[in-house]
């Protein structure tokens, strides 16, 4: 009995010491609690006014994509910080320092910086890229060897959707040259072959009758904005020569514009009787050249014929 009373003695007396102690760290714990969490509230709200107010000013679905992604990193950049912050004062108010801590984690920042620099260098890639506005979702792009339909853009990489199918993950970090085939405006860059044999000036009626009649269609004209360019003869190839022109037309509707163009151009050649020109070879003889292989074709035992018995 006596022993439970002395423990229940010891006790009461370090209660007595300490209790004043340890509510007075649990209320400066609770205190840092309660800001970081409405620093927490209050960061989110003000990005959340803010993405707001982007949204409303434009109109753009690719534009509020990008929009999004950047209030997403915004937001999570904001919650590391005020927990790191409040996690340190914490750990002060404890009577732990903080110093060690910041050293030892200096020195493991440095060879984890090592192993992920690639890491790094796509984060802060691909967030230039989205601030610049550089690439957008539904955008068609060349970027790292690869084309193909943008279908998404992170902060790591950009998804992309070739004319086959075949997605490619292209990390932002390898990425030095965008080329955009979406933006604005294009040229459909038209090849009409011709025969050496024809006039260039025919050539060059049909191909803008054909870009008038194009302009004058429903569907066509609304996708066509400024009249046929002609460049002219481009190539003198052995069997052809290439008339090179272009069209000033809407963002994405050169391939379907060059495709018409071609067809059009292909039966007006029809209709007008002109020889659309086919790789071909002509040879020619001279006398004593030609009748020498009529005499070895006939000296051949393949040609030579056997008389019935």
């Amino acid at each position: 009995m006596n022993d439970w009373t002395q423990t229940a003695a010891w006790l009461y007396a370090w209660a007595g010491d300490r209790l004043p102690q340890v509510l007075d760290l649990a209320v400066k714990l609770f205190l840092i609690l309660l800001l970081a969490w409405m620093l927490q509230h209050l960061a989110r709200r003000s990005i959340r006014l803010i993405h707001e107010t982007l949204r409303r000013r434009t109109d753009c679905a690719e534009d509020i994509k990008r929009i999004d992604t950047l209030v997403r990193v915004a937001r999570y950049a904001a919650s590391v910080v005020i927990l790191v912050l409040a996690g340190g004062i914490a750990l002060s108010a404890l009577g732990i320092s903080v110093a060690p801590l910041l050293a030892t984690a200096g020195v493991a920042g440095i060879a984890i910086g090592f192993g992920a620099q690639s890491l790094v260098k796509d984060l802060f890639s691909g967030l230039f890229v989205l601030l610049e506005n550089q690439i957008r979702v539904g955008d068609i792009v060349d970027i790292a060897g690869h084309g193909g339909v943008v279908e998404e853009v992170t902060l790591r990489y950009v998804r992309l959707r070739d004319y086959e199918g075949n997605v490619h993950f292209v990390p932002n970090g390898e990425i030095t040259t965008v080329t955009s085939r979406s933006r604005e405006f294009a040229h459909a860059v038209i090849d009409v072959r011709m025969a050496p044999t024809d006039r260039v000036a025919d050539i060059y009626a049909i191909m803008f009758d054909v870009a008038k009649a194009m302009r004058e269609d429903e569907y066509f004209g609304a996708r066509i904005l400024g009249d046929l360019e002609m460049a002219g003869v481009d190539q003198w190839q052995e069997s052809a020569l290439i008339v090179r022109a272009r069209i000033r037309v809407a963002a994405m509707a050169q391939w379907e514009v060059r495709r018409e163009f071609l067809r059009r151009v292909k039966e007006a050649y029809d209709e007008r009787g002109q020889t659309l020109p086919l790789p071909h070879l002509t040879l020619r003889f001279a006398d004593d050249a030609e009748t020498m292989l009529r005499e070895v074709s006939r000296s051949s035992p393949a040609t030579r014929r056997t008389a019935p018995a």
